[in-house]
């Protein structure tokens, strides 16, 4: 896979960096862009991903987009993908942005990969076999900091929420912005970058790879109320994650208040 990400960046992400005329960035939805690159990066990963395996069929973000019948494909085994994760960093010619790709059945992710071009780095994990940076087993580590390092960002929040946040949960951590790219954010709460981090917005292609690595590497994810992560509950928000579990129980207690 590793192979796979790199070859697609070298091809078509990176060559178009800081390289993007007007024309290639469109506003698909209110703050959601797509580039060009976005788009010819999962035809190839999809494409490349259909010859490795056949038989299991392809969620792919900007297809969803597209056809939100292929949303339908989360249940059963499917690949899931997220070309330009940052895709708002990379048409702004900024960092972090990465691809994210995960392997599903039942609902649940039980292998991802995700891959930061610029920094070269390469995390995955398989279901039960723990995580890997760079070939490296990883386990989660706490940034130690007093208060806890909580990346919360309030862009998809309405005001009433936006204001909750500040109130109940901002005051017991210190606070830093997100990246606005998944594919960063996970890889901070499991290298001692951050302590915690919710989310609101739960899409399978955002977060099926992530969730798989955080949980691999002895952090915790899941919903607020203590369920699982799973990728097909397409209408379903609102997730926490954090480096170990008695930091999610810290910033679970919270958010119940929200």
């Amino acid at each position: 896979m590793l192979a796979l990400m790199r070859f697609v960046s070298e091809r078509t992400i990176m060559p178009r960096w800081r390289n993007l005329a007007t024309e290639d960035v469109i506003e698909k939805s209110q703050n959601e862009l797509v580039t060009i690159a976005d788009r010819e990066a999962e035809e190839f990963l999809a494409e490349a991903l259909a010859k490795l395996a056949p038989d299991v069929p392809i969620v792919g973000e900007e297809a969803a987009h597209a056809d939100s019948s292929v949303l339908d494909r989360l249940s059963g085994p499917c690949w899931i993908v997220d070309p330009i994760d940052g895709t708002h960093n990379y048409a702004h010619g900024r960092t972090p942005f990465g691809i994210m790709v995960a392997l599903a059945d039942g609902g649940e992710a039980i292998a991802g990969w995700i891959y930061d071009p610029v920094k070269d780095r390469f995390c995955h994990a398989r279901r039960g076999e723990g995580a890997f940076v760079n070939g490296g087993r990883i386990v989660a580590r706490p940034t130690g900091s007093e208060p806890p390092v909580a990346a919360i960002s309030v862009i998809f929040l309405d005001e009433a929420r936006r204001e909750s946040v500040n109130s109940h949960v901002a005051p017991h951590y210190r606070v830093v912005e997100t990246p606005r790219c998944a594919a960063e954010q996970y890889p901070r709460l499991v290298l001692g970058e951050n302590d915690v981090s919710f989310f609101e917005r739960t899409l399978a292609w955002d977060h099926a790879a992530g969730v798989l690595f955080l949980n691999e590497a002895g952090g915790k994810v899941c919903r607020p109320d203590g369920s699982a992560y799973r990728v097909d509950e397409i209408e379903r928000t609102g997730m926490i994650g954090a480096a170990s579990p008695s930091l999610w129980d810290g910033l679970a207690a919270l958010y119940a208040k929200l």
